[in-house]
């Protein structure tokens, strides 16, 4: 069996899909369609910089998307790779749910696009900036993160963000309590505590501004049935039902992106080759959790025509 994923925000750069544009015709049609959806440029902000705009979260959100989907579907046109032939169940991280759901057929791309523009406008709105904070937690499982949460809290929001691998832990909340997670993380057993570069604190209470705005925006977006199941971020679980998919999106906003077990849960339901597709991010990540399986990261047209001689 086989799983199709997508990457998240911080696999962004300037220059992502580029080549890919240049190479396909199906790869530009992606890149317009969407800068059609914003009402803006984005495949030339993608493509020209400059990267402080593209690292913006309502630029971010919708390029890495775009770009996913623009590598998966030059797969499918010209490579013959249709996605409910050759997947079983598709998967994202955080933002790349909305790209798993796009790629199955459950949301249109334009609808897609606007929804994670807004969805980044909302998360940065949620809390002011400097307000918030993230740290990633290596060398350290979900159980010690957990521990180091709660010790740094001190009635402050600090709560496991993104259960990422068995090695990487993500934090989120106040700025205050993460540089105390930080600060006391190697005497609880994590072998470095990292500060994220990120605008707001993702995936924690703090977000609850935000999870309101999606829930009005996904409210009135039209969900279709995915061609294969979706694992969800927040149960770790397929999930196929239209008004089910619409409720879990809105509780991603301010829950835990439950990475490590999600890829157990596909594991253990008999997927064996996962596929990434316009990213290099959760391949590596997968590798960590299920040594046994074999994971591939399809970014250029090379790796399309690799994949295509091996799927």
């Amino acid at each position: 069996m086989r799983a199709f994923m997508f990457p998240g925000q911080g696999s962004q750069s300037v220059g992502m899909g580029k080549a890919l544009a240049d190479a396909s015709a199906v790869a530009r049609e992606v890149f317009q369609e969407v800068d059609e959806a914003l009402g803006q440029s984005l495949s030339r902000l993608m493509w020209d910089g400059p990267s402080e705009d593209l690292m913006l979260t309502e630029n971010a959100q919708p390029a890495i998307m775009a770009n996913a989907i623009a590598t998966l579907r030059v797969a499918e046109r010209e490579g013959g790779i249709r996605l409910a032939d050759k997947a079983d169940f598709v998967a994202g991280h955080s933002l790349g749910e909305y790209t798993a759901l796009c790629a199955a057929g459950a949301i249109d791309l334009a609808t897609t696009a606007t929804l994670l523009k807004l969805r980044g406008q909302a998360m940065q709105a949620a809390v002011p900036v400097g307000v918030g904070a993230m740290a990633a937690l290596l060398g350290a499982d979900l159980a010690k993160a957990q521990v180091i949460a709660d010790a740094a809290a001190e009635g402050e929001v600090c709560t496991v963000a993104n259960d990422n691998d068995p090695s990487q832990v993500v934090l989120s909340g106040h700025r205050g309590a993460i540089d105390r997670a930080i600060a006391i993380a190697k005497d609880h057993g994590a072998k470095r505590a990292i500060a994220l570069p990120v605008s707001a604190p993702f995936h924690c209470p703090l977000m609850q501004p935000a999870a309101e705005a999606m829930g009005a925006a996904l409210a009135d977006a039209r969900i279709s049935a995915p061609l294969v199941p979706v694992y969800a971020n927040v149960t770790a679980a397929p999930v196929a039902d239209p008004d089910t998919i619409r409720a879990l999106l809105v509780e991603q906003v301010t829950g835990m992106v439950r990475w490590r077990e999600s890829v157990l849960a596909m594991e253990a339901a008999g997927v064996h080759d996962f596929v990434e597709f316009g990213g290099k991010v959760l391949s590596p990540m997968v590798k960590r959790i299920a040594p046994d399986v074999t994971a591939t990261s399809v970014v250029s047209m090379d790796d399309i025509e690799a994949l295509v001689r091996v799927i």
